[in-house]
């Protein structure tokens, strides 16, 4: 017991103090933790009560005095600040929670207002397109579009015609198979070989060589003479060294022996070409049946109207005229005022067995007498020994050429002949005495070297039949007076005034270029004769075919923005047309059945013929882009309108017509990409054609710009810068701009000169004016390019024209004008303005720019060179030369467009401007 209680209680001594430990830590613990705070608050308190109000610094103090310490001022104006604006930010939160809740209903009313919108436009476009298809639909009623027509051949088998009554009464209509040349069969013509002939050996020598290289260069004829519209038979001209001659009965057998001939020589023409003044008539007693004769020396009972040709005599056989030699057509009056050297071979009174003489009321009847011929020679003295004019009369030759009984013979040999005509203002041509001789190679020797050297010539007698008569209007050429009023002759002839009697002349020149001149020219014309009178349109003009050169596209083009400010213009749709070509062949039979005499009597021009050129005189056809230009207006043109409504659409009488750029170039490959990118987005335009002057072609890394439209670039044969104006296949346009590659132009300067070539499609419209004038000191034409108020000149550089003008410039004008050209490496642009101005008789129209014709920075052209100048004063010169005259015409007509406010300096503010 002892032993566990003292245990016990020897054990428990250290729990009692370890629990009075634990007691004391927990009552100290308490005490620190509540009296500790309080006495702490105590304490402070009573700091502050002994130390003032004013002294608190842990007591309350009263609202407001917190922020009268100036460390805090700040923060609390900061506060009222920001307190303020989240005050002002919450208002507009909650005003553009508002606002965005009503743009979403806008939203949502907009997106439903699209899908109405959707469906209007998809009904619009239905609509529309089938208003196109049926505009299209009343287009091809009213005017279907045309091609070239299906060339149709005659059959093989021939029915043969009905005969006429006699052979002296055939006329086309009875005579001619209308069946074996349908309008659309081309004018197959096939020629008899030469050497075939039974009468070959009797033939001319240079005359069939002639004939042979005409027939050679000639695009109607053909090897088949299955298909054959026309069969030609050369017999003539026969050489009078050899004999005997053919009779007229052999010589019917030989021609009924022809091959193709049909028993009656229906669609054949006997070709008779003289190189003589006599030519002997050896077909007067042959019996030609139905075959038409072409020949110069006609009796009136052989004549057959309307069915034989009358053609003119064959001068230059083998030889091409020197337009150098050819005298100019100014001064209008030369020395004589007329002239004439002659000699009767043979009187009317011997050839007509001594007829009776007759009163002169007698002879006014009939045919003029015997001494008819007397009476004109003593009125033509009469007016030489009166000295009121110097006239040159000759009735005696020393070595007269052989010609017809009756008719007058020509005096010594060509080249004096020529140089009397060359000072004679007009030149007599008498008709034969015999009234049956209505036509001779004699009058027909005198009236082609008065063409050919610029004298007007006057036919004695009204009765005489002119080289294609039936076509050409003679009048406008000549002067035809008959004999009975020879006494009013010098009356006549001194009241013409001298712009009629230049307006004759260069009429006679254009005849005599086109028609007589050379052998190639005297077939062409015979067989455009024949093809006029059975109304059948002329073959195409061929078309430079375009040898492209391979090239790849860079990046889209951008645009300029000195050529995006076109101001408040308008210059074309919003929406760029795809390529366009102007119609073609809208006038293949009109011009040949309804514009004969004005095709055959006016110089080529884009409203006359197309194309009309040495090749074929009448070649009236395919007026291929005519169609637009001579008064034809495709249904819905004129809209009218005014200020945006007519600067958007082109209107007129061709309100749908492009352009297009042909821009000539060479080794300039980055002045030409920049000119190839400023087109970009240029409205109406069709395409660019780039002709590559150079043999090198361009670089294989080249990029090419993408302007949405084709860029054809053409490779040429060489370096001329008559490329420029080559036809080329690929313009299919009539507007052609032509520009070089360092021009710079506004799309509006553009714009405006289309526009203006709309309203004057026959005649070049520019930027660039130039003049010509006349050197007192040195008698010859000078080119100037100082600043004028008349310009005669506008330069291709930048200018528009007519394609048809490329033709004419390609394959009517003279080669020695293009030679000089090449020559020089000049002059193209002054070439283009004589042959616009020789064929229109109008000067160009300039239209001004915003003065940014060049291209700064770019490298130098040829106008730089030093020569320049001094090439294109003999440029001038020379083509005065050719053309016999100079054809440029003054002008002081100048086209601004009001939207450019042209700033001019104050020395050239004195010119008028015409708007």
């Amino acid at each position: 017991m002892q032993r566990n209680g003292g245990g016990v209680g020897a054990g428990g001594q250290p729990w009692v103090l370890r629990r009075v430990r634990l007691t004391w830590l927990s009552f100290m613990l308490f005490f620190i933790l509540v009296f500790f705070p309080l006495i702490a608050h105590y304490y402070l308190t009573t700091i502050d009560e002994a130390g003032g109000p004013d002294k608190r610094i842990f007591g309350p103090r009263p609202g407001g005095e917190l922020c009268e310490a100036k460390h805090v001022q700040d923060l609390c104006r900061i506060r009222e600040s920001v307190s303020e604006e989240l005050l002002q930010l919450e208002a507009k939160r909650q005003e553009l929670n508002g606002e965005i809740a009503r743009l979403n209903l806008r939203i949502e009313a907009c997106k439903r207002s699209i899908d109405s919108a959707k469906q209007d436009l998809l009904q619009l476009k239905n609509v529309i397109s089938q208003t196109e298809h049926s505009y299209k639909e009343l287009m091809a009623q009213n005017q279907p579009k045309l091609s070239l027509p299906v060339r149709l051949l005659p059959d093989k088998e021939d029915p043969g015609l009905p005969p006429p009554k006699s052979g002296r009464s055939c006329r086309l209509r009875s005579c001619f198979d209308y069946a074996r040349c349908p309008l659309t069969s081309g004018f197959p013509v096939y020629v008899y070989d030469t050497g075939s002939y039974p009468w070959a050996d009797y033939l001319d020598p240079l005359v069939k060589q002639a004939f042979a290289a005409s027939v050679k260069n000639n695009l109607y004829i053909t090897d088949n003479p299955s298909i054959a519209c026309l069969y030609l038979v050369l017999v003539g001209e026969l050489q009078e060294s050899v004999s005997p001659l053919p009779s007229p009965l052999e010589l019917e057998k030989q021609l009924k022996a022809l091959p193709y001939w049909r028993s009656d020589g229906h669609n054949h023409v006997l070709v008779h070409l003289s190189r003589k003044s006599m030519t002997q008539n050896f077909l007067y007693n042959v019996s030609t049946g139905r075959a038409a004769v072409a020949q110069s020396t006609f009796l009136e009972q052989q004549y057959r109207e309307g069915f034989d040709l009358v053609v003119s005599p064959l001068v230059h056989a083998l030889t091409e005229p020197n337009f150098l030699e050819v005298p100019p057509q100014v001064p209008v009056k030369r020395k004589y005022l007329f002239t004439f050297q002659g000699e009767r071979v043979e009187s009317l009174r011997s050839s007509l067995q001594e007829a009776p003489p007759q009163s002169f009321e007698e002879e006014m009847e009939g045919d003029p007498p015997a001494d008819y011929d007397d009476r004109i020679i003593g009125t033509l003295k009469a007016v030489q020994d009166s000295h009121l004019d110097q006239v040159l009369v000759e009735f005696t030759c020393k070595n007269p050429r052989p010609s017809l009984p009756t008719e007058w013979a020509l005096c010594g040999e060509r080249e004096d002949r020529l140089e009397v005509l060359k000072v004679s203002t007009f030149g007599l041509v008498i008709a034969p005495g015999d009234g049956q001789l209505v036509a001779s190679a004699g009058c027909g020797m005198r009236l082609f070297e008065a063409l050919e050297v610029g004298t007007i010539p006057v036919v004695l007698g009204d009765h005489s039949r002119l080289p294609y008569h039936q076509f050409i209007r003679w009048s406008e050429a000549a002067i035809i007076v008959p004999k009975p009023r020879v006494t009013e002759l010098h009356f006549l002839l001194r009241s013409l005034s001298d712009n009629d009697m230049l307006a004759m002349r260069r009429q006679g020149r254009f005849l005599w270029e086109t028609y007589f001149s050379t052998s190639e020219n005297v077939l062409n014309t015979l067989l455009a004769s024949i093809r006029t009178s059975i109304q059948v349109p002329a073959a195409p003009i061929k078309e430079e075919p375009v040898h492209e050169i391979p090239h790849k596209a860079g990046k889209l083009a951008g645009t300029d923005a000195n050529l995006a400010d076109n101001g408040d213009l308008d210059l074309g749709p919003v929406e760029t047309e795809p390529p366009y070509a102007s119609p073609r062949f809208l006038r293949n039979f009109t011009y040949t059945a309804a514009d004969t005499y004005r095709a055959w009597n006016q110089a080529p021009g884009p409203f006359h013929l197309f194309p009309h050129t040495p090749l074929d005189p009448v070649l009236p056809s395919e007026a291929k882009f005519l169609g637009s230009g001579t008064g034809f207006r495709p249904i819905g043109g004129g809209t009218g309108g005014s200020g945006k409504e007519f600067q958007a659409a082109l209107g007129g009488n061709v309100p749908r017509e492009q352009f297009t750029v042909v821009m000539l170039t060479y080794e300039r490959e980055e002045v030409l990409m920049n000119s190839l990118e400023r087109l970009n987005g240029l409205p109406y335009l069709n395409k660019v054609v780039v002709v590559w002057n150079s043999p090198k072609p361009p670089s294989d890394d080249l990029l090419w710009p993408d302007i949405g439209l084709p860029i054809v670039v053409v490779r040429t044969e060489k370096n001329s810068l008559n490329n420029r104006f080559l036809p080329w296949d690929a313009v299919e346009t009539e507007a052609i701009l032509s520009i070089d590659d360092d021009a710079h132009l506004r799309h509006d300067e553009i714009m405006f000169g289309f526009r203006v070539w709309r309203e004057a499609r026959d005649r070049i419209v520019g930027f660039p004016g130039r003049y010509h004038a006349w050197d007192v000191n040195h008698q010859s034409w000078l080119y100037n390019s100082n600043y004028s108020c008349e310009l005669s000149m506008v330069l291709t550089g930048a200018a528009f024209f007519h394609k048809y003008y490329a033709y004419l410039y390609s394959y009517v004008m003279p080669q020695a004008i293009r030679d000089m050209v090449d020559e020089y490496i000049n002059c193209e642009d002054i070439a283009m303005n004589f042959l616009v101005s020789h064929i229109t008789r109008k000067p160009p129209i300039k239209v001004t720019s915003r003065w940014t014709f060049r291209c700064p920075g770019c490298p130098q052209a040829l106008s730089h060179d030093d020569s320049h100048f001094h090439e294109r004063h003999k440029c001038i010169n020379f083509f005065v030369k050719v053309y016999g005259y100079m054809p440029l015409l003054y002008t002081q007509f100048r086209v601004d467009s009001v939207l450019f406010k042209t700033r001019l300096p104050h020395d050239k503010t004195k010119c008028f401007k015409f708007i």
